[in-house]
């Protein structure tokens, strides 16, 4: 049987070397060797070739097991790795991987707090966050003023917003008194501000910004602001399943797991159910 192909910056992406806009200027750049030959643009490779980046062999797929972090982020912290002077950055708070790198699962912005996922599998990571698997992400928004129920059905039908249309798939009441008022808000896709520019489009003014949940997983109440923890194997089997993407566990020599808790996942159109309740 012949072996399943994916482009080389692809694969490079997956491995943690660097994102895949990154891996293709390297391989412009003659810095990517496949089985001796300098690698060209859109190569396209197995599991069995021997990569060389900068002079280093890469090493196989397979070996690293598949982690996957949750993070509490508080306000007034950065989703990047460039650091700024004022600004802490999320990835400081993160244990030191011995191979590979953990990559954000989407971003929030600094005003922004709660679900925040790390992985150390570039595919997975991809696949949470493109809008082709349609995985969704729930937030707990505070704004200043109550919307009408005109104001709800259009949030829900779509707003157009620097040209491009932004809806809510959900949007519900939650609770409030005075003119703070608490809504939980879903969204296919949450690009850049979206949450905020959708209640700004009919008149009421987001004052505080929580995500609690992406896909099927969701903010543990236990994990206060600015914590972080270690989702367990069997929900990071379950999401791998749910992704597609292969899961490689850990040996018997495990790295140091941070703190694990109770499972992290809820019910989900796709996720299987947890090892522990099937027959």
């Amino acid at each position: 049987a012949s072996l399943k192909t994916e482009k080389l910056q692809k694969v490079l992406a997956s491995r943690g070397v660097g994102s895949r806009r990154e891996m293709e200027r390297w391989i412009q750049a003659g810095r990517v060797v496949v089985d001796g030959r300098v690698a060209t643009l859109g190569q396209r490779v197995t599991e069995v070739e021997n990569i060389v980046v900068d002079g280093r062999e890469l090493a196989a797929r397979k070996s690293t097991p598949t982690r996957v972090l949750l993070m509490n982020k508080r306000v007034g912290t950065i989703v990047s790795a460039a650091p700024t002077d004022n600004l802490a950055s999320v990835f400081d708070q993160l244990p030191v991987l011995s191979g590979g790198r953990w990559i954000s699962v989407g971003r929030l912005d600094v005003n922004t707090s709660g679900l925040l996922l790390f992985v150390n599998d570039g595919l997975l990571a991809h696949r949470l966050m493109h809008p082709s698997t349609g995985i969704d992400r729930e937030y707990a928004v505070r704004v200043e003023g109550k919307l009408e129920e005109m104001g709800i059905q259009r949030l829900k039908n779509g707003v157009l917003i620097d040209g491009e249309m932004g809806r809510f798939s959900d949007i519900r009441y939650y609770n409030g008194q005075g003119s703070n008022h608490w809504y939980h808000v879903v969204l296919m896709e949450g690009r850049n501000r979206e949450v905020r520019l959708l209640f700004a489009s009919q008149g009421v003014k987001v004052t505080r910004l929580k995500r609690v949940r992406f896909g099927p997983v969701v903010l543990p109440s236990s994990l206060r602001r600015g914590q972080l923890m270690e989702i367990g194997p069997d929900d990071v089997r379950r999401l791998c399943d749910l992704m597609g993407v292969k899961y490689v566990k850990s040996g018997p020599d495990k790295t140091k797991k941070l703190n694990v808790g109770n499972s992290v996942l809820i019910p989900y159109p796709g996720l299987a159910a947890p090892t522990s309740h099937r027959n």
